[in-house]
């Protein structure tokens, strides 16, 4: 009754799995995940040209550069610059962390900053705006039930 059936011991998932499809690699890799931080590419130079205004600035605002030896899985294939030897440059770019609490708070300043010029926005278009012919009123809306005739 049961000798057509195949041994369990030949049924291994590893037989079943499909081939994986070549994927085009990550030009710039992520690091290891760290409880608590975000992680950040900072421009340290553009077609050779240092970036000190760009760096100084990150630096300023809490991004911290990660060392090497942090996150030895991201491999490098040569040091770019000698003043950030220790850290992880690839492409002129720099890998840093900030905490995650100051992130966010960035993320906030800058998300109300872009919501105040809209409002500024509209309020500056709406000045123009005549009630015999309005601009627009895409903020008005309504929901109507039944056959609509």
């Amino acid at each position: 009754m049961a000798e057509n059936r195949i041994n369990r011991e030949l049924e291994t998932r590893e037989r079943t799995v499909r081939k994986k499809s070549w994927t085009r690699p990550e030009v710039l890799p992520s690091p290891t995940p760290e409880a608590g931080y975000d992680y950040h590419w900072v421009r340290v130079s553009t077609q050779g040209q240092v970036d000190a205004t760009n760096v100084s600035s990150k630096l300023r605002e809490g991004w911290e550069p990660v060392k090497a030896t942090d996150h030895p899985e991201i491999t490098m294939v040569a040091i770019e610059q000698e003043r950030f030897k220790d850290n992880i440059v690839i492409g002129g770019l720099m890998l840093c962390k900030a905490p995650k609490e100051l992130v966010e708070e960035r993320n906030e300043y800058y998300s109300t900053q872009a919501k105040s010029q809209m409002h500024s926005v509209d309020n500056n278009l709406m000045r123009e705006n005549d009630p015999r012919m309005p601009l627009f009123n895409e903020r008005k809306t309504k929901v109507t039930f039944g056959k609509g005739t």
